[in-house]
């Protein structure tokens, strides 16, 4: 058999089956509905590969029907899944789409949820040129928040780049607990992700440059304001470029999946090379495609 080439990019994060309707309707009218799996982290992993990346998921999953489900669905589209665990003791997480009035999760107690430093000791994080992580990670548990310090830590002694996008869900924080939990965390990353919308409503900043100047540490933030475009913040060079690519007119159908989208999209074109303004095309062209469809990952082009 073929030796699978060493993934440039890991990413590390739970993956959920997903209940959708099949139809852009209300989850509670909805006649036909598909299961699916959705998840932040393989949802970036699905993307980059697609575009050429070699690049792993690590996880864990229950050792049920649904978990062989994710972990065979993520492995179809050519992800390395060597890192994923199937726990017998603890479920696949489950979690629905109800387009236009958000997404209702069942993920309490899950594999991922126990998931613990330990656990990923043998990722080779080390070996990846990029290791991208995301903030809902350490909100699932005091566990999965020492996870995310260990990979924090090794990333940085071994002088990668650690992606942190800071995909704030605020159902899994206690209340007065997030902003400063991710405040930290995205000041310590190399490469930074974040929603002008949540950015706002988690710091109070008001525009892209606001929140360059709340989180100065980072060689690169990017802010993304939905359709109007999204923002690079860049000092690698010594000077702080700020480059800003206007969003792709799109008929929106759902957008679960698009942030994920736009990562992956970025991350590649990072990877391959690229200027400012063409990682930041390449997120809008992923995120277009995820925005048109209530899958998180809908049959895309390259």
């Amino acid at each position: 058999m073929p030796v699978a080439p060493a993934p440039r990019l890991i990413t590390i994060g739970e993956t959920m089956a997903l209940v959708t309707p099949a139809h852009a309707e209300p989850l509670a009218t909805a006649q036909d509905v598909r299961l699916l799996i959705g998840g932040a982290e393989s949802n970036v992993a699905v993307h980059a590969v697609r575009l050429g990346i070699p690049t792993a998921w690590v996880s864990a999953l229950g050792d049920d029907a649904l978990g062989m489900r994710v972990l065979d669905e993520v492995a179809r589209h050519g992800v390395d899944v060597r890192g994923v665990t199937r726990n017998p003791d603890a479920p696949t997480g489950v979690y629905f789409k109800d387009p236009g009035r958000g997404v209702l999760y069942y993920r309490r107690g899950s594999a991922a949820s126990l998931l613990g430093p330990e656990d990923i000791a043998g990722a080779p994080l080390e070996d990846a040129e990029i290791v991208h992580v995301s903030g809902i990670t350490p909100a699932l548990s005091p566990r999965c928040a020492a996870l995310i310090e260990s990979v924090f830590a090794r990333v940085g002694a071994a002088g990668g780049i650690l992606s942190f996008d800071v995909n704030h869900r605020a159902a899994l924080w206690k209340p007065g607990t997030a902003a400063s939990a991710l405040l930290t965390l995205a000041r310590r990353a190399d490469i930074v992700f974040v929603g002008l919308d949540e950015a706002e409503g988690l710091w109070g900043t008001a525009d892209a440059d606001a929140v360059r100047a709340l989180v100065p540490e980072p060689a690169v933030v990017v802010v993304k304001d939905g359709d109007v475009g999204a923002t690079e913040f860049d000092r690698r060079t010594g000077e702080d470029l700020r480059t800003f690519v206007p969003a792709i007119r799109t008929e929106v159908v759902e957008p679960v999946g698009a942030g994920d989208a736009f990562a992956a999209g970025y991350l590649a074109a990072r990877l391959q090379g690229a200027d400012a303004v063409t990682r930041l095309t390449g997120g809008h062209r992923r995120a277009h495609l995820v925005l048109q469809s209530t899958d998180d990952l809908p049959p895309l082009d390259n």
